[in-house]
């Protein structure tokens, strides 16, 4: 049986070999990069078994994957902790956690003996496996629809001063002055609006950092923010918020 280690940490791929040389089992080869693999899959016949680690020292494993088709049985081998493991188990992927126990190193040895075929043929989403170990940065609301008569106007966040509420309704307030009714209420918005920008100085305001003109002293220890081109009402900071806020602002 022919197995090659994909592990950028040299003391743990010989680590690995030489539990595999206790089983009867002798690496053809130790690669520790992205690069050296793909150029090593380039340029040699693919082994039986493959040992791969995800996170190398120049990318992560996956990417060998988009540059070579490799006709192999995989055992990934990863310091992940239960809860990203849950990626493993979604796509029936076999692999070992680190610290490797010489046991469950034999299992998954044996597993792939009694199991060649299947194990060979095995196929499992890449992709799912990426974005479940490392989620996507969140995104935010880039823009709001509103509707002006028969019409829907599109509003840039980069445009809006202040969202507010107001009778029980939801407004945005932009740069130039204008309100705008919109269906989100202010909780709503909490996980839709980007927290470096806008930020919820009191039951009745999200401000956007931008649009702060100026920042008062107020009375009970609170703050009174100034926007540009909003002068409807005072927005004040909330006693409990002037921590957050000062925060926010640095």
């Amino acid at each position: 049986m022919k197995v090659v280690i994909i592990e950028d940490e040299k003391p743990a791929a010989r680590r690995l070999s030489r539990m595999l040389n206790e089983i009867g089992v002798e690496p053809i080869a130790m690669l520790h990069s992205v690069k050296e693999a793909i150029n090593w899959f380039e340029n040699n016949k693919h082994p039986d078994l493959l040992f791969l680690d995800i996170q190398l020292s120049d990318g992560l494993s996956f990417e060998i994957f988009e540059e070579v088709t490799i006709n192999s049985a995989i055992i990934f081998t990863t310091a992940y902790d239960e809860y990203a493991l849950k990626a493993f188990k979604l796509n029936s992927v076999d692999y070992l956690l680190k610290p490797i126990d010489s046991d469950e190193l034999e299992n998954a040895v044996n597993q792939y003996k009694n199991l060649h075929s299947e194990m060979l043929h095995k196929s499992f989403n890449l992709e799912q496996i990426r974005s479940l170990i490392y989620p996507s940065q969140k995104t935010y609301k880039k823009r709001f629809s509103v509707k002006i008569g028969q019409h829907l106007k599109m509003i840039s966040i980069e445009t809006i001063a202040c969202f507010y509420s107001e009778n029980k309704a939801t407004y945005i307030h932009t740069t130039t002055n204008r309100s705008y009714l919109i269906e989100d209420t202010l909780e709503q918005l909490e996980d839709k609006l980007q927290p470096e920008v806008f930020f919820r100085v009191s039951r009745k305001y999200f401000v956007n950092i931008n649009a702060i003109k100026d920042i008062i002293s107020y009375t009970n220890s609170r703050l009174k923010i100034v926007l540009n081109n909003f002068n409807d009402s005072e927005i004040i900071v909330s006693r409990e918020r002037v921590k957050d806020f000062k925060n926010w602002i640095n």
